[in-house]
């Protein structure tokens, strides 16, 4: 399964997965991407509701900055490889 959906996602996968783990790289980067990508999506959640409360168009922006990057926070820590995770963290 995890196969299958890494390679639905390998468009956004293979870019960030090429080169190197970076020299600080820790297993508890990948934690932490996946939990900020749950409070992404949280937020992203929030701001639906808050879109359908109000009914005004402007607040759809909020939506899908939130769930582009809670989407892609998820998908990189739990499909990427440490490389992937390394990159996304930052190579300092």
């Amino acid at each position: 399964m995890k196969e299958t959906l890494r390679q639905l996602c390998s468009p956004i996968l293979k870019p960030l997965e090429s080169g190197e783990v970076g020299p600080n790289y820790k297993a508890s980067h990948r934690t932490i991407l996946n939990v900020v990508g749950v409070l992404f999506l949280t937020l992203s959640t929030i701001s639906t509701g808050a879109l359908l409360y109000t009914g005004q168009l402007g607040a759809l922006v909020p939506v899908l900055v939130f769930l582009g990057i809670g989407g892609l926070s998820l998908i990189v820590g739990v499909l990427g490889k440490d490389a992937a995770v390394s990159r996304m963290w930052g190579n300092r």
